[in-house]
């Protein structure tokens, strides 16, 4: 081990805080992640497990959940067979795993690590290199694999590495596959198992992004010919900031090289330029300057995670979240590409949407956090089937396309929007607001007692729902408001007779309260944020 650095973590500290002259320590980086054989805590978050390179997540702990995911195969377990949309592990081994990374450091030598694991069981692998999370999922119906292992930790920080797993039907893993990963994982750090290395024996390429291309074409929600005219014939600019992920130079191959575009922050950089590559209105700063300096009377610019499954846009005259964008996504399919359905939304999502699809007539179903919770309603199948399904974490899919939260699809729905309104997107979410009203979404939080965490804050925050039932009263600021409605899918959120809305859930994994709120007016956000606060602090017995 390094004998400058006592631990990985220690290692990371200081490159972090000066990544523009530390970056020759991912050497040593890399040889703690090569030398640690200290077990870790296997947890399967919302979106995968992650882990820092080097002290949770190392070269030992990967083949772990690996040789995992291998046991959780040969198990033959009804439930779990199921949930991966196959009947055995011979099955899984005819079918094959498709393997690949983002473009995090150590992606290509952990992702080596998993291919000789599986092919050591004789299953089939498909090596997809750089590649983004929803080509992972379009791959896997195109391929009719049996499931994805992507090697990303998404918008973490550059310290982190991740995995995920995606089933047959390309949606994130579910909790019947996840919580048996976690056990057997466990069990396996519990016993001291080290597995060593098992190089692969052949490497069998696949082109994710020509699959996602052709899943495009096939799908046909987005009209890329159209999409292609526009940006021949149309007076336009567009500002792209891959972030140095893995999304960079995917859309100049789905719609070919154009003098319109300007991509931003594009080259290799394991350590993103020392900022944490998330689609963040800090991180805006690049393309709002890219898109003040042009005069064209058509523009709009996006950020886009490094795994691509979330995205973020502006144009000249505001930024637009997806609180926004997703409402802007409904009546758009809805009213100018007539798709029929329902809208899918996270609970602490915007009722923007709500008050167009109360309008238009479309159900609404609001779910839990966590873009899985839309696979019922994104399938095929459905008879309840999504014209848009989104989050305010700024991740979106859509109609007939994938499970998988979507950046790329994002991207081309907002130029399709554009192309077919002849307006900005910000003139476009005008007329909606003219139409369906204004409303001012935004997030905070607290934090408590870390004795708190988990369960017994859980608990004790049940006891706003029972404070506040339907029709009780109460002061928001200057005003007295009605309680008209009380979901409790997530934490609890309390409606309001002006529209207005407070949620308060507990973070899953930290001492910490999340605030989502809702106001009718920009000026009185203020006052619900501290109504929000006022009763979680009431429920908590906190002075």
């Amino acid at each position: 081990m390094s004998t400058t650095y006592k631990d990985a973590a220690s290692c990371w500290k200081v490159i972090l805080a000066d990544a523009s002259n530390k970056r020759t320590l991912l050497s040593d980086v890399e040889r703690f992640a090569r030398e640690n054989t200290e077990p870790a805590n296997i947890v399967f978050g919302t979106s995968g497990w992650r882990g820092e390179i080097g002290s949770d997540f190392t070269f030992t702990n990967v083949r772990i959940v690996t040789a995992a995911m291998v046991e959780m195969f040969k198990s033959g377990d009804k439930q779990v067979m199921q949930a991966i949309g196959v009947k055995d592990v011979d099955e899984i081994r005819k079918r094959g795993v498709i393997v690949g990374h983002d473009n995090r450091f150590l992606g290509p030598e952990f992702a080596s690590e998993v291919l000789g694991i599986l092919q050591a069981e004789g299953i089939k692998t498909w090596y997809a290199g750089e590649a983004i999370s929803p080509e992972f999922s379009a791959g896997i119906e195109m391929l009719h694999a049996a499931c994805s292992i992507n090697l990303t930790p998404s918008h973490n920080p550059a310290n982190y590495a991740g995995c995920k797993f995606n089933p047959s039907d390309g949606g994130p893993a579910g909790a019947e596959i996840t919580s048996m990963i976690e056990e057997i994982a466990n069990s396996m750090m519990d016993s001291g198992m080290k597995p060593g290395s098992s190089p692969p024996e052949r490497i069998e390429n696949i082109d994710l992004t020509a699959l996602y291309i052709d899943y495009l074409k096939k799908r046909k929600t987005i009209d890329l010919g159209r999409l292609r005219d526009f940006l021949r014939k149309g007076d336009c600019f567009i500002s792209v900031d891959n972030v140095h992920g893995a999304t960079r130079g995917r859309t100049t191959r789905i719609l070919g090289d154009s003098d319109k575009f300007s991509y931003l922050r594009t080259e290799d950089d394991f350590l993103f330029g020392g900022v944490a590559p998330e689609p963040s209105e800090a991180n805006m700063v690049g393309v709002e300057q890219a898109l003040n300096a042009s005069s064209a009377p058509l523009k709009f610019g996006v950020i886009m995670d490094p795994d691509g499954d979330r995205i973020r846009y502006a144009d000249s005259s505001m930024q637009i979240p997806m609180n926004y964008f997703g409402a802007m996504a409904l009546h758009f399919l809805h009213v100018h590409k007539g798709i029929n359905g329902i809208v899918a939304k996270s609970v602490g999502t915007s009722n923007f949407v709500n008050a167009i699809a109360l309008k238009l007539g479309i159900p609404v179903e609001e779910t839990k956090v966590g873009f899985k919770n839309f696979r019922p309603y994104l399938l095929q199948h459905s008879d309840r089937r999504a014209i848009v399904a989104f989050e305010e974490s700024d991740g979106i899919s859509g109609y007939n396309h994938t499970l998988e939260k979507d950046a790329i699809f994002g991207f081309l729905l907002a130029l399709e929007m554009i192309a077919v309104t002849g307006k900005n997107l910000s003139e476009y979410l005008a007329d909606i607001m003219d139409e369906f009203g204004y409303f001012y979404p935004d997030r905070s939080g607290i934090a408590v007692d870390r004795s708190l965490t988990g369960e017994p804050l859980k608990q004790k925050l049940s006891r706003i729902k029972d404070t506040y039932k339907k029709g009780a009263s109460l002061r928001i600021g200057n005003t007295r408001r009605t309680v008209t409605d009380v979901i409790t899918v997530d934490g609890t959120k309390l409606l309001f007779d002006d529209g207005s809305w407070l949620m308060i859930r507990p973070s899953g994994t930290e001492p910490k309260v999340r605030f989502y709120i809702e106001a009718r007016t920009e000026e009185n956000k203020q006052a619900v944020f501290e109504t929000a606060e006022r009763m979680t602090k009431e429920a908590l017995g906190m002075g």
